[in-house]
């Protein structure tokens, strides 16, 4: 069933396609008794599908028409009708001009910080009152999240979702939910509470933070093996500048054990409070875009695509340092590698000045191809006020395969050049 612009569904005359997918398709429409547009969802039942695929799609419309003007909440999208007709089915749902989430679960276009907190801050209102109102969503996923043409969140999709009776046996939707952002309990399929959307909760907000996911996986056997049992890479460490306080909340809403995770939404709330407090008295910064251009100036981002770089941007820790401060040390253990953006440093060794490095050149990179932590074998001191990034090696090696190929080449570059340097430094003293 594929509907024009200007058929009539119901009462409601149709304007256009917005959305699609394999079991609905999704239309603005015009409510003309109300005069306001309205979002369709046509459930796509297909008569030729195998019995336990129609049986899921008629539950999951069941559950989504069954909160039809019960969940009333500014952060979660009205439901407005359910209509069952013999050929098909569909619901009538506020209308959110505006993009999904996955609009900015991309490396290159995440949000800024403050902007994600408040989104999941509420999103945890949201998904608190669907709670006391007996409901369990079940897919909470960027795609299932909407941010307005004038910044506001609002959680929809709720067709996965059941409701939950104290007292009384639950039916649940086998199969439903997005694989990447199950809790290991529901990957189990074992019996389900607000835990599992907090979990969930907490794997978008992974997302938001860092553009990946906590487990990368080729196979859906390889994701729910890694769901179940492996360890996950700290934010932090795709994202070295991000607060501790946002490492910590993620970390522990993603646990895989319920009994360490949050156990309840006022909890979660709480400590997202905490971030934006920390976040205010960070205060204003360079911007994404302007560190995004300063990488895209240096030689040593050529081999870098747009994808990667923004991923550089994301790893690196910038640092406004004053005159004189020694960035690494001889004789230290380290391995980071550092880019130099504005200003001036001094490398010396044994006290002896070796070179002066000026804006795009990088120290430090050597140790990171030893694997290990070994000692400095030189001093770097900032020769006057200046703004450096620091890469972790462990950053670095977390990173995707285009961006250290990318690294790789600019490090090899750089050699190249130290080489012809010194060549031509023996040939002149000659």
């Amino acid at each position: 069933m594929k509907l024009e612009p200007k058929e009539q569904l119901g009462k409601y005359p149709i304007l256009r396609e917005i959305g699609s997918g394999a079991t609905s398709r999704v239309y603005l429409a015009r409510d003309p008794f109300a005069d306001r547009e309205v979002a369709i969802k046509v459930f796509l039942f297909d008569s030729h599908a195998d019995p336990h695929s129609e049986r899921m799609l008629h539950k999951a419309f069941v559950a989504e028409a069954s909160l039809a003007g019960k969940l009333n909440h500014p952060h979660i999208v009205d439901i407005l009708d359910a209509v069952v007709e013999p050929d098909h089915s569909y619901l009538v749902m506020e209308y959110v001009p505006g993009k999904t989430l996955e609009a900015h679960a991309d490396v290159s276009t995440l949000l800024p910080l403050n902007k994600v907190v408040e989104i999941i801050f509420k999103c945890i209102r949201a998904l608190e009152y669907a709670f006391q109102h007996g409901v369990i969503h079940r897919d909470i996923k960027p795609g299932n999240i909407l941010l307005s043409q004038y910044g506001e969140t609002k959680v929809g999709d709720f067709g996965a979702s059941f409701q939950q009776r104290l007292g009384h046996e639950t039916t649940q939707i086998t199969g439903v939910g997005s694989p990447a952002y199950m809790s290991p309990e529901q990957v189990r399929m074992e019996a389900l509470t607000h835990q599992t959307d907090i979990y969930s909760l907490g794997v978008t907000m992974y997302r938001l933070l860092t553009g990946r996911l906590p487990y990368q996986a080729s196979t859906q056997a390889a994701l729910t093996y890694a769901i179940l049992n492996a360890v996950p890479p700290h934010p932090a460490t795709l994202r070295p500048d991000l607060p501790a306080l946002l490492d910590q909340i993620v970390m522990k809403a993603i646990n895989k054990d319920p009994k360490e995770r949050y156990k309840s939404w006022l909890d979660f709330g709480k400590d997202l409070s905490q971030a934006f407090v920390s976040l205010r008295l960070a205060g204003e910064s360079i911007s994404e875009s302007e560190k995004f251009n300063k990488l895209r100036e240096f030689p040593f981002f050529e081999d870098f695509n747009d994808v990667a770089l923004w991923e550089m941007v994301r790893i690196g820790s910038w640092k406004t340092v004053t005159a004189g401060t020694p960035l690494i040390r001889e004789g230290e253990e380290g391995d980071s590698f550092y880019l130099l953006v504005d200003g001036e440093v001094k490398v010396t060794l044994s006290g002896k000045p070796l070179a002066s490095l000026k804006p795009g050149a990088c120290f430090g990179e050597i140790l990171y191809f030893t694997e290990r932590v070994q000692r400095r074998t030189t001093t770097v001191t900032t020769g006057s006020d200046a703004t450096v990034i620091e890469f972790r090696a462990d950053a670095l090696r977390a990173a995707t395969d285009a961006c250290q190929v990318g690294f790789n080449k600019g490090c090899m570059r750089v050699l190249v050049d130290r080489l012809a340097q010194s060549h031509e430094r023996i040939t002149r003293a000659a």
